[in-house]
């Protein structure tokens, strides 16, 4: 595969049945759960699970995504998900990239970028993230892309 980054977090699905509509490809609203299935695995592998965000009333909630779709997905269609954090300022905001690609043909399908707030879980409101989100997420952040001369 060719991904956009190295390092990549990456989930592997089939398109199914129900992610078709009535145009006969998969739904551009059902590529945003499968962007929020690899965003919590990839939490889960860092040791941030639910578990850890109702223990300490905080959760990375999504503040803005912006979703490039370049390629349909059709059922049957096997793809891969891959995500990297590409930015943190380690207080509130955290920035994912993901990119979707059809193996078959090596067809990259969709570009993303979602953007994420820490909030009190109790509340709801915006709250600084604790030590574990700043370690945890900070351990998966990427280098950013050498500038070119």
């Amino acid at each position: 595969m060719i991904w956009d980054r190295t390092d990549a977090f990456i989930i592997d699905f089939t398109v199914e049945a129900e992610h078709i509509d009535e145009l006969g490809h998969a739904n551009n609203a059902v590529y945003v759960s499968w962007l929020e299935r690899c965003a919590w695995q990839h939490s889960q592998s860092l040791g941030l699970g639910l578990e850890d965000y109702r223990r300490l009333d905080r959760a990375m909630a999504v503040l803005r995504h912006e979703i490039d779709y370049l390629a349909a997905a059709y059922q049957g269609d096997r793809l891969q998900l891959a995500t990297w954090i590409v930015d943190s300022d380690q207080r509130l905001k955290m920035r994912r990239d993901f990119q979707l690609i059809r193996p078959i043909d090596s067809t990259t399908l969709l570009r993303a970028q979602t953007t994420f707030v820490c909030i009190q879980l109790s509340s709801g409101k915006p709250k600084r993230m604790p030590a574990e989100f700043v370690e945890g997420y900070g351990k998966a952040l990427v280098q950013p892309y050498p500038l070119e001369l």
